[in-house]
């Protein structure tokens, strides 16, 4: 399956300066970010090992899919996670138009607030990142840890994200059925090296 980047590479954050790939810093934090969500059971688990190693997330969740799992959402902001705006039906941005884009994330809007966004696939025009802006810290990625590859396995997404982290990283994992036999060797594995290398794990 492999057609997308591990790591964010320069020429594509400097291609969209404007998107938020990473938090310059010098202390040793990073950002753990986990999209898709809220799903049953995953989420849950996800917060589970999150909070045995003291870390906050940021959760990107899909409006629909909070309308159908609204005490998970409320669970997520009770103990201090940070939620973001997926879009309502996870839009691929490159085959929508602007408008149809912007309805979509608006949706998502009307069933929970938030100021951040991150756009499905990572694919968003131009146009519709300029729109978005106004009201919007678009947070890209610094770090991809590939669990939504069903062509590797969870040592292997571990792998990506320990080889390329450093001071304010963004990490992307994902809450979701797909990425979940992935999902469960990786995170706990990554939260451990983390901790042991002295990271703190904040929420954006």
């Amino acid at each position: 399956m492999r057609n997308y980047l591990i790591k964010s590479p320069w020429w594509l954050k400097a291609l969209y300066p404007n998107l938020t790939w990473n938090i310059p810093t010098k202390d040793k934090v990073v950002y753990l970010t986990f999209d898709d969500g809220p799903t049953p059971e995953i989420t849950e688990w996800v917060m589970d090992r999150l909070a045995q190693h003291q870390a906050l997330g940021t959760f990107f969740l899909i409006g629909k899919n909070v309308a159908e799992n609204p005490e998970i959402y409320q669970q997520l902001k009770d103990v201090g996670h940070s939620t973001g705006n997926h879009t309502y039906n996870h839009f691929n941005g490159w085959r929508y138009t602007t408008q149809d884009y912007l309805d979509n994330v608006k949706a998502c809007e009307d069933i929970f607030p938030s100021r951040l966004f991150r756009p499905p696939y990572g694919r968003i025009k131009r146009k519709q990142a300029k729109a978005l802006k106004k009201d919007y810290n678009i947070i890209m990625w610094d770090i991809l840890s590939g669990d939504f590859d069903t062509s590797i396995d969870g040592e292997r997404c571990y792998k990506n994200v320990v080889k390329h982290v450093q001071p304010g990283s963004i990490i992307v994992f994902h809450d979701s059925v797909k990425a979940w036999p992935r999902l469960q060797v990786a995170l706990p594995k990554t939260l451990e090296y983390l901790k042991e290398k002295g990271f703190r794990m904040e929420a954006l």
